[in-house]
């Protein structure tokens, strides 16, 4: 059997090296490292599989968030309501830029952001809201845009884990992740479903307005070299990154499908289980399996870990301390404020090795550790 890893990108890598060598090599042969031809390539491959009207590529994905922001003329002391239960970048770059930061809880099965609690969060201050698509799995999008248009707010999706998810309307119609809200942002970090071979990030809209805005703000503020019209920042996806992206984003559908084949095993392994929860399906979108999160029922996860890793098979804690607990971010929390969905996930969640290229060997072994732990 194969050593297990969280992610396995050098097998990846191994079936699409030709791909790959050669797409790096052009590169390197025009010597177009900064805005070459893969770039505008990329984009409009994305803009197709997406469908949606303008992608502008950044140098990661807290930056795509940043950009996002900087794009809306917010002002110090906005609110921006964000759930508690996510990666810190969504929350880094609302207090970065003087904004409020207004935490939310999730729900306890899917880990999105709770729209009942969106609701009540909000106040004339609040200017945007940045659901997370955690795990893979899209927040209720068609809720959260209804709200958003009742009280004039913007919505920036953190789509860093869901790019390719389905978002299904009740009127029939189906939206990717990232291109519902008037702005998405994804990162391109290798481990991501789409991740290239260092940092890279990508930012959608279907506003002309707000496209233009990010692209200039992404490049120093310029419309015209040497002209700043914006304050900016220097945000660019290399060249390379871009025409590796390029290659991959070819086999996305198929990584897709491989995540979610390898889902389906730990689903029928654990199903029956009565100590573990499994990742529960959110009917209105599609699962693309960023991680397999468990929860752990009247038993440390921390000994299951342990017990794992003796067995050479990697596991995962996401997250292990909600951003509302964080010291830097504590001040930002109102006395007899809590979140105790988030506070409860953080202490029973944990993520099994997912990635495109589990075998079913691999799957037998994993599945059948974690539960001779639990039975023994």
């Amino acid at each position: 059997m194969k050593p297990i890893k969280m992610v396995d990108l050098q097998t990846q890598y191994l079936k699409i090296k030709t791909e790959i060598d050669s797409a790096i090599q052009d590169v390197i042969d025009t010597t177009a490292f900064i805005n070459g031809p893969a770039i505008n390539a990329l984009k409009n491959i994305l803009k197709k599989y997406l469908n949606v009207k303008h992608v502008i590529p950044c140098a990661n994905g807290t930056d795509a968030l940043q950009l996002a922001l900087m794009s809306l003329d917010l002002k110090p002391g906005d609110e921006v309501i964000t759930p508690t239960f996510t990666f810190i970048s969504t929350v880094e770059v609302v207090a970065l830029l003087g904004l409020k930061p207004v935490f939310v809880d999730v729900d306890p099965d899917t880990f999105n952001i709770n729209v009942d609690d969106i609701k009540n969060a909000i106040t004339d201050k609040t200017k945007a809201i940045i659901p997370v698509h955690l795990f893979g799995q899209c927040a209720d999008m068609e809720v959260i845009m209804n709200i958003a248009r009742e009280n004039n707010i913007y919505v920036i999706e953190d789509n860093a884990q869901a790019i390719g998810a389905d978002f299904n309307f009740a009127d029939g119609n189906t939206m990717k992740a990232g291109t519902i809200g008037d702005i998405g942002c994804t990162s391109f970090f290798p481990s991501k479903n789409l991740g290239c071979y260092g940092d890279g990030g990508a930012i959608f809209t279907n506003s002309d307005e707000l496209a233009d805005k990010l692209s200039y703000i992404a490049n120093h503020g310029m419309k015209i070299k040497y002209h700043h019209e914006y304050i900016g920042v220097n945000s660019r996806l290399d060249t390379l990154q871009a025409a590796i992206l390029k290659v991959k984003l070819q086999y996305l559908d198929d990584y897709i499908a491989a995540r979610q084949k390898a889902a389906d095993y730990y689903d029928k392994a654990f199903t029956i289980e009565p100590k573990l929860k499994i990742p529960q399906r959110f009917a209105k979108s599609s699962h693309v399996f960023h991680q397999y999160t468990l929860q752990a029922i009247d038993f440390s996860r921390d000994e299951l870990i342990d017990f794992l890793k003796e067995k050479q098979i990697p596991a995962m804690i996401y997250y292990p301390v909600p951003i509302h607990l964080q010291k830097a971010y504590q001040h930002y929390v109102k006395a007899g404020e809590n979140y105790p969905i988030s506070e409860h996930l953080s202490k029973v969640v944990f993520s099994l090795p997912m990635h495109t290229e589990l075998d079913e060997e691999q799957l037998e072994y994993i599945t059948n550790s974690v539960l001779e732990f639990l039975n023994k």
